[in-house]
């Protein structure tokens, strides 16, 4: 599958990036990520196999990952986001359920 883009109001979403025009590498090890190009990689990967969904939440005008949200075919959704960016992690989390369990019949738990 490839990677799907959310507008979730004031925050958009979009696949992990490190690439010539944007890489989020810096900011995912403000995350904690120890080797954030072996990540993104691994995101992209999750995607084209369908193991694991992966969103930068990005404030959208300067594409900047400020928190990242994670679904599993398995149920889990799993969010965390960069110092100072919880509010915008918490009003992305229920976009990206609602997109996870219509778009792609996957059940989650609780968060």
């Amino acid at each position: 599958m490839e990677p799907v883009e959310i507008n979730a109001g004031a925050w958009y979403l979009r696949a992990l990036r490190d690439d010539g025009r944007v890489t989020d590498r810096p900011a995912l090890a403000d995350l904690g990520v120890t080797e954030p190009a072996d990540y993104v990689i691994a995101a992209q990967q999750g995607w084209a196999d369908e193991t694991r969904y992966t969103w930068a939440v990005c404030i959208p005008t300067t594409g900047e990952l400020i928190a990242e949200i994670v679904v599993t075919p398995s149920g889990e959704l799993i969010g965390r986001a960069r110092s100072g960016h919880e509010e915008a992690l918490a009003e992305s989390l229920p976009v990206v359920r609602r997109f996870a369990e219509g778009a792609l019949g996957i059940t989650l738990g609780s968060t």
